[in-house]
């Protein structure tokens, strides 16, 4: 009985120790409703893009403005998704929303996703924009791993499987767009239902 207590107590302390240097609320349904937004968002530009004059996108071009407006209300509505259920998976939990561990897990999740937001805006700029889908998904699979140490291990893979995706869209230019719905769009769908199952389901 008294080792049975022992256990207890050690799984108690543990359990607590990574409440305090981790953020464990992140919603797996949030990762499901961005992939979602992510293949609408994305079925929208490929048809604007296929039933346009040239059938590809150039940057001047009125159809290559829709598309990055579309790109940001996806990222909008996937981040404005995620607060809100974050927020109302932490208060089930009694946790707070903004601690030192949700800081640490935000700048973490930055500082990679905004270097590679900056310098895909300076190979643009440089018209050299074949990689494009490729470096989104490298930065921001290394913005997942990198934020990872204080969330969710499990976030670690969904970014190796970005990078990877990444690397692999980096051989394929061409198919950079279909790289980029596979990455942001099903695999979002897959890791969130995964995550949801063995975490919010609880």
């Amino acid at each position: 009985m008294e080792s049975k207590n022992y256990l207890e107590d050690i799984n108690e302390i543990k359990t607590m120790m990574t409440k305090s240097s981790r953020f464990i609320s992140l919603s797996g349904l949030s990762g499901i409703l961005a992939g979602i937004y992510a293949l609408i968002g994305a079925s929208i530009a490929y048809y604007l893009v296929s039933n346009s004059v040239r059938g590809y996108l150039i940057l001047d071009g009125a159809i290559f403005r829709i598309c990055v407006a579309i790109l940001l209300g996806v990222a909008f509505l996937s981040v404005m998704t995620g607060i809100y259920l974050t927020t109302k998976k932490a208060k089930k939990n009694n946790e707070k929303i903004w601690d030192s561990s949700s800081k640490r897990l935000l700048f973490n999740f930055l500082v990679p996703l905004i270097t590679g937001g900056i310098y895909i805006l300076i190979i643009l700029n440089q018209e050299r924009y074949g990689h494009t889908a490729a470096l989104m998904l490298i930065f921001y699979g290394l913005a997942l791993i990198n934020a990872s140490k204080y969330s969710l291990g499990d976030i670690r893979y969904l970014g190796y499987t970005e990078i990877i995706l990444g690397l692999i869209c980096a051989f394929m230019p061409s198919y950079g767009f279909w790289f980029w719905v596979l990455g942001f769009g099903f695999m979002h769908i897959i890791y969130g239902t995964w995550m949801h199952f063995k975490y919010d389901m609880k």
